[in-house]
C-alpha cells in the first residue's frame, strides 16, 4: 500500500503536466475575446480594479498586515493538507457571503467586490504558506506568492512562463533582486485583470450580481486555494525528476542567455 506522500507525489506528477500544456486555440480565442471586452468597459471600472490590484501587489512584498502567523513545524504532509483544507472552506463561505453582498447592490457597489475578494485572497494564500511550514516574513517567499496568484489566475501561456519559474524556485530564490521594481508587476496586473473581467462581468449587472457574486468568488478562492496546496506540495515533496528538471532549466535559461547576446 502506498504512503500518503506517495500518492500526493503522483497526484502532483499529473497536475504538473496539465500545467505544462500550451496554449489551445480555445485559450488563444478566450484572450481576444477579453481584450475586446476591455475596449468597452467602463473607465471608472478600469481605474479601481487597476489601484486595487497595484495596492495588493504592495501590500504582499511590504505589508507586515498578513504575515503574523508562524510557520507550521513538524507535522505530517497529510496534517498540513487537512488544515489547509479547512481554511480554504472558512475563506470561501467568506468569499460567497462577501460576493452576494456587494453584487445585490449593482454596478456602483458591485465594484467594491475586487478590492474586498483580493484581501480575503492574500490572507488565504498567507495562511496556506504557513500551514505548510514558510516563512512570510522572507521577502522571497512573498515573491512565491505571488506566482501563485499568476499561476492560478492568469492567460495559458503566461502560466506556462510562470511555473517554469517556480519548479525550482528553491534552487534559484538566493539569486532574485530584492529591488520591487525588477518584479513584473504590470504583467501581473493585467494578467489577473483579463483573468477575472470575464467571470465578474455579470456580477455588475443588478438582479443577477448577487448569485453570480457568489458562485464566482466561490469558485475563484477554491482554484486559488487548490493551486496553492499544489505549489507547495512542489517544494516539499521529494520529487525523482527534481535534478533532471533542475539541470533542463539551467540548460534552457542558458540557451536563452546565448540567444539574447548573439542577436
Amino acid at each position: 500500500m502506498q504512503n500518503y506522500n506517495e500518492i500526493k507525489l503522483k497526484e502532483l506528477k499529473k497536475w504538473k503536466k496539465k500545467i505544462r500544456k500550451k496554449p489551445s486555440i480555445i485559450d488563444k480565442a478566450s484572450k481576444e475575446t477579453q481584450n475586446k471586452i476591455n475596449s468597452v468597459l467602463p473607465q471608472k471600472y478600469h481605474e479601481i480594479l487597476t489601484v486595487a490590484i497595484k495596492n495588493m501587489t504592495k501590500m504582499v512584498l511590504f505589508g507586515s498586515k498578513y504575515t503574523t502567523k508562524k510557520p507550521i513545524l513538524d507535522i505530517s504532509l497529510e496534517e498540513r493538507d487537512n488544515l489547509a483544507l479547512e481554511k480554504i472552506k472558512i475563506y470561501k463561505r467568506t468569499a460567497m457571503i462577501e460576493g452576494a453582498g456587494t453584487g445585490a447592490g449593482g454596478i456602483f457597489i458591485g465594484l467594491c467586490d475586487f478590492p474586498l475578494l483580493l484581501s480575503i485572497k492574500i490572507k488565504l494564500i498567507y495562511e496556506i504558506a504557513s500551514i505548510y511550514g514558510f516563512d512570510t516574513n522572507d521577502y522571497k517567499e512573498r515573491l512565491y506568492i505571488l506566482n501563485i496568484f499568476q499561476l492560478a489566475f492568469s492567460s495559458k501561456e503566461h502560466v506556462n512562463y510562470v511555473f517554469e519559474n517556480m519548479e525550482c524556485f528553491d534552487d534559484f530564490k538566493h539569486k532574485l533582486s530584492d529591488d520591487i521594481n525588477a518584479f513584473d508587476w504590470r504583467s501581473f496586473q493585467q494578467e489577473y485583470r483579463d483573468y477575472i473581467d470575464l467571470a465578474k462581468l455579470f456580477q455588475l449587472v443588478p438582479g443577477i450580481g448577487a448569485f453570480v457574486g457568489a458562485y464566482v468568488n466561490n469558485k475563484l478562492v477554491d482554484k486559488l486555494g487548490e493551486y496553492a496546496i499544489y505549489a507547495y506540495h512542489m517544494r516539499i515533496l521529494d520529487d525523482k525528476d527534481h535534478e533532471a528538471k533542475k539541470e533542463n532549466f539551467i540548460y534552457t535559461k542558458y540557451k536563452n542567455f546565448i540567444n539574447k547576446i548573439t542577436l
